[in-house]
């Protein structure tokens, strides 16, 4: 039995009892993507024991972690099943931006409240008409004003989590204006609805599936903020290549474990004494390190940084999610190259890393606008 991470005092603690939850995950993982179903048990253990309330700022009675113990343990529940992982990833993020973002103190209380008792939330921004919300594209989905509430209507696309999700944050237009807001929409909504679209081939668990607003009508105070202007950085993204440093990591772990066990007839031993799988196994082990390296010290870079110097880490953040997330896809390359064919057979968890990882690229931030975020840093230090 796992104890509640609310309990626990470190973070070497927390980690431990992660990875005895991670290893139920990964005994799950390989039904949930046949099936493209929804890794539901995943998702109710850490409620259960506490995990999805770690980010509740300390001001409202919650433990407030790091960016860096986030990191940390979203790499560990990675490690079990990418599907979980980048699912609540996003929830713990969302938590924790309803305070940096200053929503109303009252409405955080009584989310706050709700989500210490197992209450998940998570954005639905993106939309098939605009695509990533980080393109700048304006919303479809449209809010009304009508007396003292408002009426959303329009459809999001790519809503992880949306099988046991309890509230939605949904951006939209406000009609008759130039402005965009957030609006918190519950589950119970009758005007919201679930349409199972979710087919990618990647990250088949994280039930991404689209969800439509009906003439939905909500109180007036869950217009929680207006959006466009400057906005705090967000660091709660690095759950992102944290995720996929994870499935590198199981990648990895089952290369060796191959390696260290299979002995074809044509050699004496097992073909991890052969010099070209531990070359490759080495070149694993030092992408890892780097990328670990580089994540684990932005995260607490972030964290040692006063709030005004925050801004000035943007492009390390983002440097961060494209150098790890394409380190992640080499080695889970390397640790196919050293299973062989084998590693594409339906019955090798290999094949499932290999899909999983490649969604790392198409979030954000998106490769070619963090390239371009770093060349514009390089010009301006250098002028």
């Amino acid at each position: 039995m796992v104890a509640n991470f609310s309990q626990m005092n470190n973070l070497s603690e927390r980690l431990m009892a992660m990875g005895k939850l991670a290893k139920g995950f990964s005994e799950r993982a390989r039904e949930v993507d046949e099936n493209g179903s929804f890794p539901y048990e995943n998702i109710k253990e850490l409620q259960e024991f506490g995990y999805t309330a770690l980010t509740i700022p300390a001001a409202y009675d919650g433990k407030e972690i790091s960016i860096y113990e986030m990191v940390r343990l979203q790499e560990a529940i990675a490690i079990g099943d990418g599907s979980t992982a980048l699912s609540i990833g996003w929830h713990m993020g969302v938590v924790r931006n309803m305070f940096e973002n200053k929503w109303d103190a009252a409405l955080l209380d009584e989310l706050y409240t709700n989500i210490k008792n197992g209450a998940l939330v998570n954005s639905a921004a993106t939309e098939p008409q605009t695509g990533s919300p980080t393109r700048g594209g304006r919303p479809q989905t449209t809010a009304e004003k009508k007396g003292d509430s408002w009426v959303i209507n329009g459809r999001k696309s790519f809503t992880s989590m949306s099988p046991m999700l309890d509230y939605f944050v949904v951006s939209a237009s406000i009609k008759d204006t130039d402005e965009v807001g957030n609006f918190l929409i519950k589950r119970n909504n009758p005007g919201l609805k679930i349409k199972e679209t979710w087919d990618s081939i990647a990250l088949r668990g994280t039930g991404s599936h689209d969800v439509f607003f009906e003439e939905a009508v909500i109180e007036g105070k869950y217009m929680v903020e207006k959006l466009g202007g400057p906005r705090k950085v967000n660091p709660w993204l690095l759950h992102i290549p944290a995720c996929y440093l994870g499935i590198a990591g199981a990648a990895q772990k089952e290369a060796i474990r191959f390696a260290k066990s299979h002995s074809p007839n044509s050699i004496t031993g097992t073909i991890s004494e052969l010099p070209a799988v531990r070359t490759k196994i080495g070149e694993i082990e030092l992408k890892m390190f780097t990328a670990k390296h580089f994540l684990y010290s932005v995260s607490q870079k972030w964290d040692a940084a006063k709030e005004d110097e925050q801004h000035l880490l943007v492009p390390e953040l983002s440097a961060a999610k494209h150098f790890v997330t394409n380190t992640a896809i080499e080695v889970v390359d390397l640790a196919m190259r050293i299973v062989g064919a084998r590693s594409l057979s339906a019955s090798s968890p290999l094949q499932r890393y290999y899909r999983d990882v490649r969604a790392g690229l198409h979030n954000p931030p998106m490769d070619d606008m963090t390239i371009s975020q770093l060349a514009d840093k390089a010009l301006k230090e250098n002028e």
